[in-house]
């Protein structure tokens, strides 16, 4: 099928139909995200034949190494809002220092991340864990993958200047370069093949980094390349405009803060599972890593979306808006049934590819079998809470992932643990997720009735 061309002088995003255009954008964008999933269970599948620390140690060191990754989705989530209004506004001198400055602030947040590799990764996992084969492999992986995290900043910003401007096809092309360059060098630095020394944790965290450089310099040439929109940026966009940065840090921060409160919510989760054993923490990082592959796609929905609604708010299109959320909302309901279809009916299949003991075994079944019941919902709430980014109303996401992971989710997970029994740990997500579509409807109605619903009567 011929790709459908804008309008002459019109961007996609406020032209083609709505189906092909969220297939267009999503489609790159799903792929990729797959292909980052099947990432993250191909290295915990070689961690896992190193020993179940290195999985325990994976699992404790997820909090930071998710901050991270937060922190650099944040701003470029940000930079993606400010950059798809301005266009849609026609307003290209702001869309240059809308990149410029977002450059400027993924290079200040790797700094800070590079402070911690050097000095606080090893204190913070002697506050998790007494295991000297956990405490040694986890620092050190956590060391190389915070002190090189210039890499990811650089190419998560490159990824969403690509995405806001509609070439979502070599987004994709950037983010599964990075992962496939991942998967080649985790068994060769992990168990150090063609002669090179075996490193163990160090040799996968190498790999994730070696991986997200590369990708970012492809993401760099192919901004230059194909990028019209922003193909007059210079050197002074690059100098910080308060008001950029404002406009920027109002969408991004809410959206760092929300990832930071997962990793405090992945935290304590993991201190009340290390009260049972490193199996149950174990356990706690492979179903996050399984279900990665159905969250992921999920999220490249939620991008493309993110998108497509911040550009036609911008040119005042208020059923496009709909229409796309409407059929996103579907997609990502489609989604997460066959993630809960395929955690009930095929839970011993998908763990037994990570070489578990039968202990290992049997709580896992229990774990994604209780936990997937949330998925259906979990895809409602992901697909209307893009509006809030999209709209500029970040804190809407801010205080419904505080409210769910925070206020319900550690409480109920502690309550439940006190009862002695490890599976009943896993039925706080259905419950935290219950109260989180409650509060996403209500904030998703609000800003329907404030912003989308004027836009019908200009």
């Amino acid at each position: 099928m011929a790709t459908p061309k804008a309008a002459p002088g019109g961007n996609k995003m406020g032209t083609w139909p709505i189906g092909r255009l969220l297939v267009n954008m999503a489609l790159p964008l799903v792929i990729s995200m797959l292909v980052q999933a099947l990432y993250n269970v191909v290295d915990s599948i070689y961690v896992s034949r190193i020993s179940e620390s290195a999985v325990t140690a994976l699992s404790l060191a997820f909090p930071i190494q998710n901050l991270l990754i937060g922190c650099a989705t944040g701003v470029g989530v940000g930079v993606n809002s400010l950059l798809s209004k301005s266009l849609g506004e026609q307003n290209y001198e702001r869309a240059n220092r809308t990149a410029g400055n977002g450059f400027m602030l993924s290079c200040v947040f790797a700094l800070a991340f590079l402070i911690f590799g050097l000095f606080f990764a090893k204190p913070f996992f002697h506050t998790q864990s007494t295991v000297a084969e956990t405490v040694d492999g986890g620092s050190a992986y956590l060391a190389i993958v915070t002190i090189g995290s210039i890499g990811v900043f650089v190419e998560i910003l490159f990824e969403r200047l690509l995405q806001a401007t509609g070439n979502s096809f070599q987004s994709m092309i950037t983010q599964a370069t990075g992962a496939i360059i991942n998967i080649l060098l985790d068994p060769v630095l992990i168990f150090g093949w063609f002669g090179l020394p075996a490193m163990g944790l160090a040799g996968a965290a190498l790999a994730t980094v070696i991986g997200q450089w590369c990708a970012a310099f492809l993401a760099m040439g192919l901004n230059l390349k194909y990028n019209r929109e922003l193909k007059n940026l210079e050197r002074r966009h690059i100098k910080p405009d308060s008001y950029v940065i404002r406009m920027i840090m109002n969408v991004g921060v809410p959206s760092i803060i929300m990832v930071g409160i997962g990793s405090v919510m992945n935290f304590g989760i993991n201190q009340i599972l290390q009260g049972f054993s490193e199996t149950a923490t174990g356990v706690f990082g492979i179903y996050f890593k399984l279900q990665s592959f159905f969250f992921m796609p999920l999220f490249g929905i939620n991008n493309a979306v993110i998108s497509i609604v911040a550009f036609n708010y911008g040119a005042r299109k208020p059923e496009r808006m709909v229409g796309t959320l409407k059929l996103a909302a579907v997609s990502g309901l489609c989604i997460m049934l066959v993630g809960l279809a395929a955690f009930q009916f095929l839970p011993e299949l998908l763990l037994g590819i990570f070489d578990p003991t039968p202990e290992f075994m049997a709580m896992g079944i229990r774990a994604l079998r209780t936990i997937s019941w949330c998925f259906p919902v979990a895809a409602v709430c992901i697909i209307l809470g893009s509006t809030f980014q999209a709209l500029g109303t970040g804190i809407y996401s801010t205080i419904v992932s505080m409210a769910r992971q925070l206020i319900v989710l550690l409480p109920a997970a502690w309550l439940l643990s006190l009862s002695g029994n490890v599976n009943l740990v896993w039925w706080a997500w259905p419950i935290a997720e219950g109260m989180g579509l409650s509060l996403t409807v209500f904030f998703f109605l609000r800003n329907y009735r404030q912003r989308i619903k004027p836009l019908y009567e200009e």
